[in-house]
């Protein structure tokens, strides 16, 4: 996108693009969608009684970090609607993309967590109770947050409103070609490789575990499936738009011109990315058996209050 680059004259595309249009109006359509489905979530894990599970801990924070990133993208969406010209002011120019930043990065982070997590108790069950304490749970999670904020930092320090030609005032990333290629390099290494190597890696150790039993059990091969959907998911919606920075890194150092197929290619690849953010409380909360049953109590908190007297009485 060519609002997070210091070049904001790569685009071969007119502010009228048709591009443009459609991509402001889906990027709404995913920050409501993204909000009532990660709200949801938040709420149901806010309002239970009982204390959260190791897993619990890390979907929480994970529907947190998509909540308030998805809560960011109504500006985003006016931006791109307006053909990358920013209406909010250089505060909010740097606040915003950082906010962003910080929160897709926690949110890949964390379904490194859930998928350690779930490794670990596959694969190594008798660790399992003492390595996944919920203090250890709460301090990983310290930790993401931590990350996350400095990596946001260049985001919130170099972005400026950037004035160009048809009275555009762009909102970009002032750095110099050195200084974008190593931020570009460390962000696809940081934000891509090393999480899906740890995920797929998690993948294969489970794969294998299965493999070498006899027979596995109904909730490991459902725990498989779903690490598996999860990496899929993630690949599919982060992939894309990794390889469009690639792509801008060898179009920086010559390798690659920029042409319109490419600028509309990076549009849509941005756009895939963020949907990540509604599919994550889909796949990793609401297909759980616990969260459905804490989903169900907190929706029809009467119906259940009376099953519990009733299974009291008869006990």
């Amino acid at each position: 996108m060519c609002g997070n680059q210091n070049n904001t004259n790569c685009t071969n595309l007119e502010p009228n693009s048709l591009i443009f249009t459609l991509g402001s109006y889906y990027i709404l359509a995913i920050s409501v969608l993204g909000i009532i489905f990660n709200a949801f979530v938040l709420m149901v894990f806010c309002f239970h009684k009982k204390a959260c599970t190791v897993a619990e801990i890390y979907l929480s924070n994970l529907a947190g970090a998509d909540f308030v990133l998805v809560c960011c993208l109504p500006f985003w969406a006016d931006y791109v609607g307006k053909g990358f010209n920013w209406a909010f002011g250089e505060s909010l120019c740097k606040v915003i993309p950082a906010i962003i930043k910080m929160n897709a990065l926690c949110s890949i982070y964390f379904l490194v967590l859930v998928s350690i997590d779930r490794y670990v108790g596959l694969v190594h069950p008798l660790s399992h109770h003492s390595m996944c304490r919920t203090f250890y749970a709460k301090l990983a999670c310290v930790v993401v947050w931590i990350l996350g904020v400095i990596f946001a930092l260049p985001v919130l320090i170099y972005r400026k409103l950037i004035p160009s030609t048809s009275n555009i005032t762009a909102c970009g990333i002032l750095f110099t070609e050195d200084q974008h290629l190593v931020y570009e390099t460390i962000t696809i290494i940081s934000s891509f490789v090393i999480p899906v190597s740890i995920i797929s890696l998690c993948a294969l150790k489970i794969i294998q575990a299965l493999r070498n039993r006899l027979k596995g059990h109904g909730k490991e091969q459902k725990a498989t499936t779903l690490i598996l959907v999860v990496l899929l998911a993630f690949q599919i919606c982060w992939g894309p738009f990794q390889l469009s920075r690639i792509l801008d890194v060898l179009e920086r150092v010559g390798i690659v011109r920029c042409h319109t197929i490419l600028d509309i290619y990076k549009q849509i690849t941005v756009y895939l990315a963020f949907f990540n953010s509604v599919l994550n409380p889909i796949l990793y909360v609401a297909i759980g058996r616990n969260f459905q049953k804490r989903a169900k109590e907190f929706l029809m908190p009467q119906k259940y209050k009376k099953t519990r007297r009733s299974s009291t009485r008869s006990s």
